[in-house]
Formats: structure tokens, sequence, C-alpha cells
């Protein structure tokens, strides 16, 4: 795993294509942008795992940003 330290408005790239934007830091939270290919499937890992009520998440975009409710 490769940890990295930023600060808000900091970004970091990923293979070229999918940046990360840290756009929030509010007490022991933060807000991340993610801006992607459309055919990249961006999940929380809670989701990746099987439940017995699965969730629904609403993702939309705000000011080019990629924002899962």
């Amino acid at each position: 795993m490769l940890v990295l330290g930023r600060k808000v408005g900091e970004k970091l790239v990923i293979d070229g294509n999918i940046t990360v934007e840290v756009v929030k830091i509010q007490g022991n939270r933060i807000s991340l942008g993610i801006v992607a290919p459309s055919n990249i499937k961006i999940l929380r890992s809670e989701l990746t795992e099987p439940q017995v009520n699965a969730q629904i998440v609403e993702v939309a975009v705000e000011d080019g940003l990629l924002v899962a409710c």
C-alpha cells in the first residue's frame, strides 16, 4: 500500500487518466473528488462486500467532480 499525505486542493493522478483531489478536510473526515473515464467503476469498499440489505448509492457530477451520495 502506498500512503501519501495531501492537503486541500492537492491531487494525485493514477495511470494518467484518473485524478483524485482532496476537496475538504473536516475533523477526521475528508471529501475526495475523483475524475475518471466513464468506463471505470468506483465503489466504496463496503459496497464490494456481500450484504443482506444492498444499499443504493446515488452518484452525481458537481463542478466536474464525481460525487457519491
